[in-house]
């Protein structure tokens, strides 16, 4: 079987395409990929340190206002497909499948053009411009959220989750707590605003500080790069024990399935992995992206009792550490939420997306 997988801009749309074909090369070692994303997209950092062919198309996205730039982006799109159709010839896959932003756009139109086999997969509760302009030439449409289908044809879709919930469910109990000096047996929460941090998440837990110094729970805080060197020289000030500031965690399955709590962003990579492993969870919503679409996939978590929110514009340090104490302080509150969250994952969801490839190739 050889399978083009394409997506880019964001990690939401890179690592579910990567975990995907990672379970892929477990179940089929003869299977062939390659990856197709854009010259300036971050798939350029993360997909070469893989063992993985890979592909890079110039496009760029519409403006959302009237703009010049628009008439590029449509001469772009146009010649972007021809050369998707050139990549699509020399290397002629028995399906293509696109995991957002609009390299995936090029690609994934281009190949169902072409009689290829295609499939898009859905990671938000809200649909991209991207995926909503495929769903019409597409063969099938993957979704990770139930509500999500009434934005596509009915007809095409099925509901498989996200395939990195797949890949994280793997990971086991140990002691990688301790990598961040801190204590495995301790119970923990860890805070992470994304791979750049966030600003306001980044605000309140500078101002959380000296109230998380003096909890009975730990707290690892991974700040992002930008934040690192002022809430690290904060937290030294401290002298605290149960504090470890990172820029970036780059073993996150494994430092989540060790946490007893998470407190983020609810981008649907995050969600697909905590709800996999069963983990409460306290939400920030982005307010800087499409459509809205983080509140919108937080929502039915807290209907469910998986998770509690905070809108980013009412966050505080003091909110912030009293929702946490409500929780960690609460033995009983904890495993109700971490059933409830464990009800809303789908562990499986590789291997849904693998027989849906396998059955229309």
């Amino acid at each position: 079987m050889k399978v083009l997988v394409t997506g880019g801009g964001t990690g939401g749309h890179i690592y579910p395409a990567l975990a995907f074909v990672d379970y892929v090369k477990k179940v089929e070692p003869d299977a062939e990929f390659m990856y197709v994303g854009a010259k300036r997209g971050l798939e350029n950092k993360i997909v070469p340190q893989r063992d993985l062919p890979f592909e890079t198309i110039e496009i760029q996205g519409f403006k959302r206002s009237l703009s010049l730039a628009n008439v590029k982006t449509v001469h772009l799109f146009i010649k972007s497909v021809f050369t998707a159709k050139k990549i699509l010839k020399n290397f002629q896959p028995d399906v293509v499948i696109g995991t957002g932003g609009y390299v995936s756009g090029a690609v994934v139109y281009a190949a169902a053009k072409m009689g290829i086999p295609t499939i898009i997969h859905e990671q938000n509760s809200v649909p991209g411009i991207t995926n909503k302009f495929l769903s019409k030439y597409v063969t099938r449409v993957a979704t990770s959220f139930s509500g999500v289908s009434n934005y596509f044809p009915k007809e095409k879709v099925t509901l498989v989750g996200n395939p990195r919930a797949q890949e994280v469910v793997t990971a086991q109990k140990s002691t990688i707590l301790s990598n961040y000096d801190l204590d495995p047996e301790q119970p923990t929460v860890l805070i992470f605003g994304g791979s750049q941090g966030a600003l306001k998440i980044n605000e309140a837990v500078v101002e959380a500080l000296a109230d998380f110094s003096k909890k009975e729970y730990q707290v690892l805080y991974a700040s992002g790069e930008r934040y690192y060197t002022a809430v690290s020289e904060k937290s030294q000030q401290l002298e605290a024990k149960n504090i470890s500031v990172q820029p970036y965690i780059h073993d996150m399955a494994e430092v989540m399935v060790n946490s007893t709590l998470l407190v983020g962003r609810a981008g649907a990579t995050s969600i697909a992995e905590f709800t996999a492993l069963g983990l409460p969870a306290i939400l920030i919503p982005s307010p800087y992206v499409t459509n809205d679409h983080q509140t919108k996939n937080a929502q039915s978590l807290v209907e469910a009792g998986a998770v509690e929110m905070i809108a980013d514009t009412e966050l505080t340090g003091a909110k912030l550490v009293s929702l946490i104490d409500l929780i960690m302080d609460n033995p009983a509150k904890q495993k109700t939420m971490a059933a409830a969250s464990k009800t809303q994952g789908i562990p499986d969801a590789a291997e849904r997306l693998y027989n849906m490839v396998k059955e229309i190739i």
